[in-house]
């Protein structure tokens, strides 16, 4: 069956950290900054996913983030943003306003407050995003998170929406950690054009092995060069090796809250300690969890691989 969408993301993807100032607000020039940096390494942009603290800012700031992005010149045909929200019209908003401006596509978590809801009830959410963007151009990738959202997207599910919107149904983010359920993602839907993202570098090689585009992931944001790396030399005798460096060193994040840890790497390797700000629920690390992440990424001879570009220095 031929693909039924034209432009399509396509790679490796963060789901983009999103740096605050002292009073916990978003700095928009440190977002611009760090998206221009994964940029140039061949990333493209998840901005306002998960661990983008998404579920923590307001519609607002994030029309006002993604309008600051792309008045910077940043790609919105590299851009998915998440427009996921508990309350569809926030969704819808926000939404077509990533439409509007050009964006790829966008990741959309399914309404994540109320738990045990049918597949019906999900559809009417989507069926209804949908429907209120009423935009040809939109393209949706389902966001299926069940360890942070406890809402699955069943493959039902996706069945269903592929059928009754096989044009702005576009593909899904798999961060369920299960790799049987990645792998029947690919191999149920791949065929109708249905593109699947890992939701981790730890699934991007046998992802791709088995017919996934890429990967949508959290260390991106603290590793790209070498995730990338493996991504473009995935067809190459070396590629097991890479994997397992890039599982090493995902491991040492993920060993830590991830979020805070990703910040305290870039904070400690730009030399920029507000990077360490985040938003309540969250915490910053504590010194001795800083100490010994510290420790263990330059035992394992880590270094950010944007630390020493200029959009990181005044």
């Amino acid at each position: 069956m031929s693909h039924p969408h034209d432009h399509r993301l396509r790679g490796v993807l963060s789901p983009v950290l999103t740096p605050f100032e002292l009073d916990r607000k978003p700095s928009t020039e440190g977002l611009v900054r760090h998206c221009r940096a994964l940029v140039e390494q061949g990333v493209g942009l998840a901005v306002f996913g998960t661990n983008s603290e998404a579920a923590s800012m307001s519609v607002a700031e994030k029309r006002s983030l993604l309008d600051a992005l792309l008045s910077a010149g940043l790609p919105p045909e590299r851009m998915m943003p998440g427009t996921g929200a508990c309350a569809i019209p926030d969704a819808v908003e926000l939404t077509r306003h990533a439409v509007r401006a050009g964006c790829a596509g966008v990741l959309v978590l399914p309404p994540f407050y109320y738990k045990g809801v049918s597949d019906e009830g999900l559809f009417r959410a989507y069926a209804n995003l949908i429907e209120g963007v009423g935009d040809e151009r939109l393209r949706v990738y389902l966001y299926h998170i069940p360890p942070v959202s406890g809402v699955p997207i069943t493959l039902g599910l996706i069945e269903r929406l592929l059928k009754a919107y096989p044009k702005q149904v576009a593909g899904a983010k798999d961060s369920s950690g299960d790799w049987d359920n990645t792998a029947a993602m690919v191999r149920e839907f791949a065929a109708d054009g249905f593109d699947v993202f890992p939701g981790s570098e730890v699934f991007l090689l046998p992802g791709l092995r088995a017919g996934a585009v890429g990967c949508i992931t959290a260390t991106a944001n603290v590793n790209a060069t070498e995730i990338m790396h493996l991504y473009k030399q995935w067809q190459t005798p070396q590629a097991d090796a890479w994997h397992e460096r890039i599982r090493k060193i995902r491991g040492i994040f993920q060993a830590f809250p991830m979020i805070s840890a990703m910040k305290e790497a870039v904070a400690w390797q730009s030399g920029d300690d507000a990077w360490r700000i985040v938003r309540p629920p969250l915490v910053e690390l504590s010194d001795e969890q800083s100490l010994e992440l510290r420790r263990q990424l330059a035992d394992a001879d880590y270094r950010l691989p944007m630390a020493d570009a200029l959009w990181y220095s005044e």
